[in-house]
């Protein structure tokens, strides 16, 4: 990790900026980051641009080409430190260079091999001033998806989670609809917009018969992959998720059984490693979606998928959004049985945001 640089007043104001255009791209640029750039010149704005939808253009050719002439002596601000590799497109390094650019500063490091550190090398060898580390722990929070990738070689997963004060997700008999209010679950519709996939158990499919589609007043770009992870292949061609395969991509992983759709186009079904229950493996799983470009999920499932991902280790960020009612103890628990014997096993995660919303609350944990 490289060492912070001195940064002058307005980097971080100007870096800000280049991560809020990032944040734009959550959700629609997999399997690239979504990268944030300005290009600054005598303390005024003069191009900007993130990683387009579908992941090319880089945010570094969007912002050259806004820029224009005045790119010539200015100052770019880059989430991720710019690419040094030709793929589809020439490296972003050699266009800053070309362009005249006289100082890039960085947020983050890039962990690819083909990159990780030649931009900055290639830059500097170019007499390019470069710093790097300006508010890297934010930019690395917006890139999540892509670091773990490629580091873990499977995506970021959250988890949201809407119960009850007392932590009950439904009704003893699965009624569950509406937990939290209307303004709530525009948020969660929010967060399915921001990530590449939605994902849950073939148990909440069978309960809930849920669409998993962001329905967002005034959503134009393309929805999430769908996901059902399913001992066997057991959606059912009537379900909501079968049924709406024209809104969006359905993918169903499953540990046995024969495939339903197999030969048609409406739903994707691949088959993934089993752990010793008989459902699919957690990571296998996690694997198979990273192996398929998937950078980032979002898991809307029961207390018994959201337990078997916090065992396995892969729960990289917790939402918890929370109503004021109750329901009581014959309720259905968020959370299944962890089989802890130590308090310390439980304590993984730290809180980084709260905020409430009419009488919910929402609160937002990261892994330690």
């Amino acid at each position: 990790m490289p060492i912070p640089s001195p940064s002058r007043p307005d980097d971080q104001r100007w870096m800000r900026a280049a991560l809020l255009l990032s944040r734009y791209g959550l959700g629609r640029t997999a399997p690239n980051p979504s990268v944030g750039c300005v290009l600054v010149k005598d303390g005024v704005l003069v191009g900007r641009g993130r990683t387009a939808d579908g992941g090319r253009p880089h945010a570094e050719t969007e912002a050259l080409s806004c820029a224009k002439h005045l790119a010539k002596g200015a100052t770019a601000y880059v989430t991720l430190e710019p690419c040094a590799h030709h793929g589809q497109t020439p490296p972003c390094a050699a266009a800053l260079i070309k362009a005249g650019v006289a100082r890039v500063v960085i947020a983050a490091p890039d962990p690819d091999a083909r990159v990780a550190g030649a931009g900055v090398t290639m830059l500097r060898d170019a007499g390019v001033e470069v710093t790097e580390g300006v508010l890297q722990t934010e930019a690395e929070a917006v890139l999540a998806g892509y670091l773990t990738l490629r580091r873990l070689r499977r995506p970021a997963v959250t988890v949201k989670i809407a119960s009850t004060l007392d932590g009950r997700i439904a009704l003893q008999d699965g009624t569950s609809k509406w937990i939290t209010g209307p303004r709530t679950r525009a948020y969660v519709h929010q967060l399915r917009a921001q990530h590449d996939a939605v994902m849950t158990a073939s148990g909440t499919v069978r309960a809930d018969d849920p669409s998993l589609t962001c329905r967002l007043a005034g959503y134009d770009a393309p929805q999430p992959l769908r996901v059902v992870v399913s001992s066997a292949f057991t959606l059912s061609p009537d379900s909501q998720l079968a049924t709406t395969t024209d809104q969006g991509p359905v993918m169903v992983l499953a540990a046995d059984g024969d495939p339903q759709f197999k030969g048609q186009d409406t739903v994707t079904e691949i088959p993934v490693a089993a752990g010793a229950d008989g459902t699919p493996d957690p990571v296998a799983a996690l694997e198979t979606l990273g192996g398929q470009g998937i950078t980032s999920v979002l898991v809307e499932a029961g207390g018994r998928f959201v337990a078997s991902l916090m065992k396995a280790g892969v729960v990289d960020q917790l939402i918890w959004t929370r109503s004021s009612g109750v329901i009581g103890g014959d309720g259905l628990p968020s959370l299944s049985s962890l089989g802890l014997d130590d308090l310390a096993q439980g304590r993984i995660f730290r809180r980084v945001k709260s905020l409430i919303i009419d009488d919910d609350a929402i609160e937002i944990f990261r892994r330690r």
